[in-house]
């Protein structure tokens, strides 16, 4: 008896402190994010939801993949920006002609915003004791 390996279609996102590892295997369409389903994971929050699924609306491809998504590190909002990323670059990775599209639709741009660190004599990065003339 032979094992057969199942193939999946492996991407990877940042976004501030947050990482995610995408993996899409030909399925139903169901999303899964740390052993989670993806509504739960964000907390039933449908404006997130259809973030995540952009890039698939975008290629047409929402029934065609079971998604599973790793994350870990910073919140919930630039954790859902990497997973974006991962899947994006996922499928360009299986569909090169998907490429143009998800970037004319701004999905395969990593944002590169970071927290800026705090500066010694400063309460935070940017913010000063107030000044007094006298």
């Amino acid at each position: 008896m032979t094992a057969t390996k199942t193939k999946y279609i492996y991407g990877a996102g940042r976004r501030k402190a947050a990482t995610a590892r995408a993996r899409l295997i030909k399925g139903k369409g169901e999303i899964t994010i740390n052993d989670k389903p993806a509504l739960e994971y964000l907390c039933d929050n449908k404006a997130l939801f259809a973030e995540i699924t952009d890039p698939l609306a975008v290629t047409q491809k929402q029934k065609d993949y079971n998604i599973t998504v790793k994350v870990d590190g910073g919140g919930l909002s630039g954790q859902v920006d990497a997973i974006k990323l991962a899947i994006s670059k996922a499928l360009v990775t299986e569909f090169p002609e998907f490429r143009p599209i998800l970037k004319k639709a701004g999905l395969m741009k990593r944002d590169p915003r970071e927290k800026e660190r705090k500066h010694y004599g400063f309460r935070s990065a940017r913010k000063r004791e107030q000044f007094s003339k006298r």
